[in-house]
């Protein structure tokens, strides 16, 4: 199994992996990403300043990813992680575990103080691994997102 970088041959595969994963859990719907445009070419959202996106493939295979976004409307020292798929080969595993942990890693390299990011009651297990990481729910979003359907919101302080 191998982590990198998002490439621009990544798009199409990894719109389906995250794609198929929310019609898996009956998400498949306006508000989340599955019908935001930015879905299907994530190398170019990600060419944004101050983000990252992780991929994981086995045996030049993409099995999902995740990523890190200045989110419009979050304080200058939080930042958004974002679009943390994992197709049902890489789940149970400890991949997400290992993305995430990248993930808030490369944070605090970054200088952020915090790592804030939005999910839906119906990734549970996802919601699981969350607070393992040490997030804590809130009681409204930050930021704009613009994925109206998320309504579970949670932040992790880095210090």
């Amino acid at each position: 199994m191998n982590i990198r970088k998002i490439e621009k041959k990544d798009n199409v595969e990894l719109a389906q992996v995250i794609k198929s994963v929310l019609k898996e859990h009956g998400e498949a719907r306006p508000g989340t990403v599955y019908t935001d445009p930015t879905t299907d070419s994530l190398f170019e959202l990600f060419e944004e300043d101050n983000s990252v996106y992780w991929v994981v493939e086995d045996k030049s295979k993409i099995l999902g990813g995740c990523g890190l976004y200045p989110t419009k409307g979050l304080s200058e020292n939080c930042i958004e992680l974002v679009k943390l798929y994992l197709s049902s080969d890489a789940r149970g595993k400890g991949v997400g575990k290992l993305l995430m942990n990248k993930c808030i890693e490369y944070a605090k390299q970054m200088g952020y103080s915090q790592v804030y990011l939005e999910t839906i009651p119906a990734l549970s297990s996802a919601v699981g691994l969350y607070e393992s990481l040490g997030f804590v729910r809130l009681d409204h979003p930050l930021g704009d997102s613009g994925h109206f359907a998320c309504n579970v919101w949670m932040l992790k302080d880095l210090k």
